[in-house]
């Protein structure tokens, strides 16, 4: 993900507890990995107007996973740009749509924020020899334990979670209506919720990163759609934005963070959006049975994939 310049790091070093806040802003940012102040800022307000529940358990999960950060005397420079607090970020949102709000969701997205700082520690250390990040995966394994296990204790789980649709049946027909609403929910549903004006502020948030953000983003919209529907996938989902948002998440890491601003590496970005696609009907299917969550889990594993093969693809090369 990218980093911030050394000047801005120095400043939010420098300044506590406002280096803090900033901090914890710019990880809200960092879900769709974009630094910047007025990205996260408007991707937050956004998750507010999705609900005070999501966007309080936005803010919580990210405090807590910058502040477990700066406990635990992890690089300074890391915490400031908000590389420690994007999966906190996502684990509140996930603990508080997959459980409910109750008091006990509240500690576990506490123990699932911190859980997130540590793993990204671990993950950061075992994939750093092969030049990778951890992306989103802290969020995944965190979220993806605690919703799976959560049914097995009646003082966290308050009834059964809501029914997720079949990503092999249902009508494959599509409207106008359904491609404007799927073009904006894709952007929102990174952050699992699947209001099309949601999405709509969060691409304005993005477009403050640079044009060449938000043209991949939508770019990856457009590709998750196109894939989708050549497929088959079903209208309601691809409306919704369960096949898209893996697509969004890899066309702006592969366009426009990891790699330079190539064509071949554009293409490639793309290439690696239409794959996710195509994953996130397989990985649901693969956790269905045993009650598991897809998440982000697509977009890791696609990442992964791609960028280990860039060293061995001469005409792919990375960003400076």
């Amino acid at each position: 993900m990218p980093l911030a310049e050394p000047d801005i790091i120095g400043k939010l070093q420098k300044r506590e507890p406002s280096g803090f806040l900033l901090a914890s802003l710019r990880g809200v940012g960092q879900v769709d990995l974009q630094p910047l102040i007025w990205t996260g800022l408007l991707i937050l307000a956004a998750l507010w107007s999705a609900g005070w529940e999501i966007g309080l358990f936005a803010t919580l999960g990210t405090l807590v996973s910058t502040a477990t950060a700066y406990a635990l005397g992890v690089d300074r420079s890391s915490i400031a740009v908000g590389l420690q607090g994007y999966s906190g970020c996502l684990t509140g949102i996930a603990l508080v749509i997959s459980l409910g709000h109750h008091p006990a969701t509240y500690v576990l997205a506490v123990v699932g924020a911190i859980m997130c700082t540590l793993l990204t520690a671990t993950l950061t250390t075992l994939l750093g020899p092969y030049g990778l990040t951890a992306l989103t995966a802290p969020f995944c394994l965190v979220s993806g334990v605690m919703v799976l296990g959560a049914p097995s204790f009646s003082r966290i789980w308050n009834g059964a979670p809501k029914p997720v649709s079949s990503p092999t049946t249902g009508d494959t027909g599509i409207s106008w209506d359904d491609l404007w609403h799927a073009f904006f929910t894709n952007v929102s549903q990174v952050f699992l919720v699947d209001e099309w004006y949601v999405g709509l502020i969060m691409l304005a948030g993005l477009a403050c990163a640079g044009a060449r953000v938000v043209l991949f983003a939508a770019a990856g919209s457009v590709t998750g759609i196109v894939t989708a529907w050549a497929l088959g996938a079903p209208t309601d989902l691809i409306r919704n934005g369960i096949y898209g948002y893996n697509a969004v998440l890899v066309a702006i890491a592969l366009g426009a963070v990891f790699l330079a601003g190539t064509v071949a590496n554009g293409a490639y970005a793309l290439f690696g959006a239409a794959v996710s696609t195509g994953l996130t009907a397989s990985l649901t299917s693969l956790f269905k049975p045993f009650g598991g969550h897809t998440f982000t889990w697509p977009f890791i594993l696609t990442t992964w994939v791609l960028m280990a093969a860039v060293p061995l693809a001469p005409r792919l090369r990375r960003s400076d």
